[in-house]
């Protein structure tokens, strides 16, 4: 009997450690837990997408730009595009400096997302030009920060065409290629935005909430092809060029302080992430700091409490935004 008793402590107090590891690793993550697993036992984006085509949307900035240095340092062959073909050339010619990639082992093409009837062309001068694509990266697309009572229908409408139309057009055409040769990864930027709901990005929110929708019913309809991934990435605030070309109120007008981004999580740490994300095939992965990333967590199994927390932090985001600040400046975690 006191052997039971002791049994049954022993495995009580393993169970309250793991518990409690558990707890401190995830009030320390940037990440959810089993992204943060996938990148310490997982398979390395080092070994997985060497050689591979990946071809990234959305690349002359931000996360698409961080995106291209690393796969080439991977040694990933790369397709770039977005619609600033010159900053795409400069783009391409830092991958080289820092890489061993050639000339020829990445193609810069200009793509417009919202030109749907291009999108047919520019997938077959890719495979043209390569002869497969192993991975598509949807990136491309635009924010939003504006209150929904002062803002045009025009510019939802953009947001839709963009983000998550355009989005879709070109997966079709890539797909199809993917579905002859029996494998490839679809790997999609969406937001924790496409998890929650937040102020000032009523229509950004929307357009992400479709793309999640959308790929998670296309994954159900690839059951014939298991080697083909449908990867959902789900940023919160990172360090980018995205605020400084956000919609507004209406489609003429910019935003005229984009306010400091240094509190937000570095762009190469998202990157090196969503690398990891892809190369383990993660069918959707939360990389955030908090409060965004409790939030990702409450609204998946306490939504009721998720509604709350987003009503107070939603008054300081406005508050922020219409006093000139980042919107999202006065909860997140200052980056050292």
């Amino acid at each position: 009997m006191a052997w039971g008793c002791a049994l049954c402590l022993a495995l009580a107090g393993g169970a309250f450690l793991i518990l409690l590891v558990q707890l401190l690793r995830w009030l320390r993550a940037d990440g959810d837990l089993t992204l943060l697993w996938a990148e310490w036992r997982g398979k390395k984006p080092e070994n997985e997408l060497r050689g591979k085509v990946v071809w990234v949307t959305g690349a002359s900035s931000g996360i698409g730009e961080e995106l291209a240095y690393q796969l080439s340092k991977i040694g990933a062959l790369l397709a770039i595009s977005a619609r600033r073909e010159d900053e795409l050339q400069r783009v391409k010619k830092k991958c080289l400096q820092i890489s061993n990639l050639s000339e020829k082992d990445i193609f810069v093409l200009r793509l417009d997302l919202t030109d749907r009837s291009s999108h047919e062309a520019a997938t077959n001068s890719v495979l043209k030009h390569f002869g497969k694509i192993d991975v598509l990266v949807n990136n491309g697309g635009r924010s939003q920060r504006s209150l929904f009572v002062d803002t045009n229908l025009d510019v939802y409408s953009a947001i839709i065409e963009l983000n998550y139309l355009g989005t879709i057009s070109l997966t079709k055409h890539v797909l199809n290629h993917m579905i002859q040769r029996k494998k490839g990864k679809i790997v999609t930027v969406s937001s924790v935005m496409g998890i929650m709901g937040a102020p000032l990005a009523s229509g950004y929110c929307a357009s992400k909430h479709a793309l999640q929708g959308f790929f998670n019913s296309l994954r159900t309809e690839l059951t014939d092809y298991p080697e083909i991934s449908i990867i959902n990435i789900c940023p919160g605030p990172v360090q980018s060029q995205i605020i400084q070309n956000v919609f507004t109120e209406n489609l003429s007008k910019s935003i005229e302080n984009s306010g400091d981004q240094s509190h937000k999580m570095p762009t190469d740490r998202c990157v090196r992430l969503t690398l990891v994300s892809t190369a383990n095939d993660l069918k959707e992965a939360w990389i955030s700091d908090h409060p965004y990333l409790a939030v990702c967590y409450l609204w998946q199994y306490a939504p009721t409490w998720a509604w709350w927390l987003m009503n107070r932090m939603g008054k300081r985001r406005i508050q922020n935004f219409k006093s000139g600040v980042d919107a999202d400046a006065s909860y997140s975690r200052k980056k050292k």
